[in-house]
């Protein structure tokens, strides 16, 4: 049963890869490779690194990395500051605290 879950979970992570179509690399990427190197070009307002990340994977896949990567953010953040997830989440967003 397991292996079949396994084998299942496999096939869904290797859909939402695909390789890189500019020639320079031909490795395939995954969604959180992805989603860290979209974040970090967006951080920096590297365009031309924005539009080559974004194609490394489908944008669904993107969203869904882009989505755990801040979770994980907040989450690491909130422990380092002692407050709750979600006053750091509105601090980070500059909205008042609740």
């Amino acid at each position: 049963m397991w292996g079949r879950i396994r084998k299942s979970g496999t096939r869904v992570v290797n859909a939402m890869r695909t390789e890189e179509r500019t020639g320079r690399e031909t490795r395939t990427h995954n969604l959180f490779e992805a989603a860290a190197a979209y974040v970090s070009a967006c951080a920096e307002d590297d365009q031309d690194r924005i539009e080559e990340t974004s194609a490394w994977v489908s944008p669904e896949a993107l969203s869904f990395g882009v989505n755990e990567l801040a979770c994980r953010a907040v989450i690491a953040l909130a422990r380092e500051r002692d407050e709750s997830p979600g006053a750091v989440a509105r601090a980070l967003l500059g909205l008042p605290a609740v």
